[in-house]
């Protein structure tokens, strides 16, 4: 898979922000750019080791709506960045887009274990890397990072609207029952809309979607892997 190289990853606190700053007004949040047809999707994750700052990404192609794998792909280096919340994406992203390049074919749609743009600058990892890969793609996070919003129902499929400084941002969204719901926000070349629709056609039971699930399950795997072999 081609990537679209925006910036060098070698940079201050102060060059980061303003290359957020500057990659927001690109980012695309409407579905013009995007067909709504889906015959394979990604899921994107990193872990790392708690021993040193070894990061390992995973990118895990599954065939879409089956969720059948088609490739798996990974990488591991050295993170390049402080950790710095709200520039995460700095520290995770040149391992990520590394296992992006190593992929045979481009997905139609990509889920990242991170935030779209329901982030501080408006530019989370999801937004980040969308525009390296010049695809749609969806932040699916745990966790809030920003923004307010009302309780959810509880029956899978309930959302309520995030919002922050009166602007809908993203969705939470129950996608099990009786588990906490997840924080969705369009990355990239997609809307809101589309963004919650797309992410609950790929939950199977589970909390987290599919894609996420999987490439969470193979980084796992993969750095005790590789920590256990040193």
């Amino acid at each position: 898979m081609k990537i679209k190289y925006l910036h060098h990853w070698n940079i201050t606190y102060k060059e980061a922000v303003n290359i957020q700053q500057d990659l927001k007004e690109k980012l695309i949040i409407n579905d013009k750019e995007f067909s709504g047809r889906i015959s394979t999707i990604a899921g994107a994750d990193i872990s790392y080791s708690q021993q040193d700052d070894m990061f390992f990404a995973a990118v895990i192609l599954l065939a879409y709506p089956t969720m059948d794998v088609i490739e798996e792909t990974s990488f591991a280096e050295r993170a390049p960045f402080p950790y710095i919340p709200g520039l995460l994406s700095f520290r995770e992203g040149p391992a990520l887009l590394k296992s992006f390049e190593k992929l045979g074919s481009v997905p139609d749609c990509v889920i990242f274990d991170g935030q779209g743009i329901a982030h501080p600058r408006g530019i989370g990892l999801a937004s980040h890397i969308g525009l390296f890969l010049d695809i749609p793609t969806i932040g699916c996070a745990k966790k809030r990072l920003v923004g307010l919003h009302d309780e959810v129902g509880p029956a899978v499929g309930d959302y309520e609207d995030l919002v922050l400084d009166g602007r809908v941002v993203g969705a939470v969204v129950r996608t099990k029952k009786k588990v906490k719901p997840l924080f969705v926000s369009p990355g990239h070349k997609i809307s809101l809309r589309r963004a919650v629709e797309v992410v609950l056609s790929c939950c199977k039971g589970y909390r987290l979607t599919e894609p996420v699930r999987r490439a969470h399950l193979a980084v796992n795997r993969i750095r005790i892997e590789a920590t256990t072999s040193c």
